[in-house]
Formats: structure tokens, C-alpha cells, sequence
């Protein structure tokens, strides 16, 4: 394994946690008939590996989140229930936001290890 495989597996699971978040952010103020049908946010969970005395990183499996769908009245609603309520998807907004920028600071900072390790073997054969 070298800084390539490194950096190219770290871009790859950034990738997954970006269309996690994307996902997570299309079904965002969805409303549901029941709490059992409502979406509820995912996060991808990240395991370390090591090979060759490097290591980076996988995604391990793609789990749902702890938040709960709220009801609220909304009897104009098609869905709704007959006292008027429906369910809306357990979807923070605000955090699915940040992570969408922490991942692609993530991404980018990968993008950076990449160009700078070619910029140095590029140098290192003209300088052959």
C-alpha cells in the first residue's frame, strides 16, 4: 500500500458519507401516514486498516441514527391520519449540513495528499 491507495480509499469512504448525507438531505421534510414508514437518517460507520504499517480507512456498514420521526398536525394533509397527523423523517437539517461540509473538507484535504505526492516523485525524476 502506498500514499495513492491511502489517500484513494480515504476519498472513497468520503464518498459514501457524502451520499449518505445527500440522501439523508432528499428525504428531509418528507411526511409519513405512520412512525413505522417515516426515513430516518443514516451515517456510514468507518473502521481503520492497516497494512503494511499504513493505515486508512473503510466503511464498515451504513446504519440508521437514533433520531425519532415527530408527528404533527397537519390535517389538510392527504397522508394524515383521521385526527389530522403525519410523520416527518428524522432528518436534522443543520447537522446533515455540516457533515456535508466536513466531508467535503475531508475529500478535499485527500485531493491535496494526492497532488502533492505526485508533484514530489515528478520532481524527484527530473531531478535524476
Amino acid at each position: 500500500m502506498n500514499v495513492f491507495d491511502v489517500a484513494s480509499r480515504a476519498m472513497s469512504a468520503q464518498m459514501v458519507r457524502l451520499n449518505t448525507t445527500a440522501s439523508n438531505l432528499a428525504n428531509a421534510r418528507t411526511d409519513y401516514a405512520t412512525k413505522d414508514e417515516a426515513f430516518r437518517a443514516m451515517r456510514p460507520v468507518f473502521r481503520t486498516v492497516m497494512e503494511e504499517n499504513m493505515a486508512t480507512v473503510d466503511v464498515e456498514r451504513v446504519v440508521q441514527t437514533d433520531l425519532e420521526p415527530q408527528r404533527r398536525h397537519d390535517p389538510s394533509n392527504p397522508i394524515a391520519d383521521e385526527d389530522g397527523y403525519v410523520w416527518e423523517a428524522a432528518v436534522d437539517e443543520t447537522a446533515e449540513m455540516i457533515d456535508m461540509l466536513e466531508t467535503a473538507r475531508n475529500y478535499q484535504n485527500n485531493v491535496q495528499v494526492l497532488q502533492t505526492a505526485k508533484s514530489l516523485i515528478l520532481e524527484t525524476v527530473r531531478n535524476q
